[in-house]
């Protein structure tokens, strides 16, 4: 049976990379085209300065702190986020139901699968999806993903959405986060999560095992998994203790 390829392990563009987009431009260059190019190189170093830029402690962190890049904090909460989904004892429910009626709580369980498995573009259009149909924590993860990968213009929409979706009834939110306004950082936010610390993590070589035998269907090119009553199943066995 086919399987998307596990995508993983983003890193934010490079300086190299940043300048190479702030091409000069061919024909008539007048001083408005000037300023913009000024602008867009500064708009891009900024970003590399944020993604770069080390953050605080881990909540829950055991082992000593480390600093860790914005990208790299972005990743590990993003994974902390799914694991502590996974162990709700509604996603089970939540991705049967999914199955039957296309629920988007479902959606976004299950799309918390696909992350830690790293079946990443499944995981993204489900979240896209959960977020569009009103899931605040989809946004939540949204931001998170594209943060991790260096793409602030869209991290920052999506932090933008996370507090309109609030607003939106039926929330599936089995791991709370609070949003606060902040001058600093990609999308003027900070999201905080949390995260269950005395939960054991489900191994992700288990949760690869488990998503790799769905059945994947082509959407223009883009392969997305689709769930099953019997991954439903196998989450429950593998959040037991």
């Amino acid at each position: 049976m086919r399987s998307e390829t596990p995508k993983r392990r983003h890193q934010p563009p490079t300086l190299e990379e940043a300048l190479d987009r702030a091409r000069v431009r061919e024909g008539t260059y007048t001083r408005a085209h000037r300023e913009a190019s000024r602008r867009r190189i500064a708009d891009q170093l900024s970003e590399l300065h944020w993604m770069k830029a080390p953050t605080g402690p881990v909540p829950g962190q055991r082992t000593p702190y480390q600093p860790l890049m914005l990208h790299e904090r972005a990743g590990h909460d993003l994974r902390a986020l799914c694991q502590g989904v996974i162990h709700d004892d509604e996603a089970a429910r939540r991705i049967t139901r999914f199955d039957a009626c296309r629920d988007p709580g479902g959606a976004f369980a299950f799309a918390c699968l696909l992350l830690l498995a790293d079946y990443e573009e499944g995981a993204q259009f489900w979240l896209q999806y959960a977020a569009d149909g009103g899931q605040a924590t989809g946004a939540v993860c949204m931001h998170l993903l594209h943060l991790h990968r260096g793409e602030w213009r869209d991290a920052k929409f999506w932090a933008e959405q996370i507090t309109v979706l609030e607003a939106e009834p039926f929330q599936y939110a089995p791991v709370a986060h609070e949003v606060f306004d902040s001058t600093l950082g990609p999308g003027g936010v900070t999201v905080h999560l949390d995260l269950p610390d005395d939960v054991a993590a489900v191994p992700e070589e288990a949760v690869r095992d488990a998503v790799d035998d769905l059945a994947i269907d082509t959407l223009d090119g883009l392969a997305i998994p689709q769930p099953s009553p019997d991954l439903a199943h196998q989450l429950e066995d593998l959040v037991s203790p």
